[in-house]
C-alpha cells in the first residue's frame, strides 16, 4: 500500500526562521513519537524562478518572509487522521490562514 503524505506550504518572516527551526525541531519529534513515518520542513532557497508560478507570488509573500515547504509522510490517511488527532492541539506559530494544506495519496514511489 502506497503512503500518505500531508504537504504544507507556508509563509514566514525570515527574522522567524530560526525560532520557527527550533519549534519544528520539536514538532517532528512528535510526530515521529505518534509513529509518523517522516518529517520534513525546507526553507526556500531558489525561489525566484521562471518555469510556473514561483511559491512566493503563489502564496503572496510579504517584503521580508520566505517559504517553507513541509511534508509528514504516513502508512495511510486513517493513520494520519489518528496521528494529527493527538498532536494537532498546539497552536501554530505562523498563520495559518495564508498556509497551503493538503492529503495526498501517494501515487508513484521511485
Amino acid at each position: 500500500m502506497a503512503n500518505y503524505v500531508d504537504g504544507f506550504v507556508i509563509p514566514l518572516p525570515k527574522k522567524n526562521l530560526e525560532d520557527y527551526r527550533r519549534g519544528a525541531q520539536k514538532a517532528g519529534k512528535i510526530w515521529r513519537d505518534h509513529r509518523a513515518l517522516e518529517f520534513r520542513e525546507c526553507a526556500g532557497d531558489d525561489l525566484n524562478i521562471k518555469m510556473g508560478k514561483p511559491f512566493p507570488r503563489g502564496i503572496k509573500t510579504k517584503p521580508g518572509e520566505t517559504v517553507l515547504f513541509s511534508y509528514i509522510v504516513f502508512k495511510s490517511r486513517a493513520h494520519r487522521d489518528s496521528v494529527n488527532a493527538k498532536v494537532m492541539k498546539s497552536p501554530m506559530p505562523f498563520d495559518v490562514k495564508r498556509m497551503l494544506y493538503g492529503g495526498f495519496k501517494t501515487i508513484v514511489e521511485a
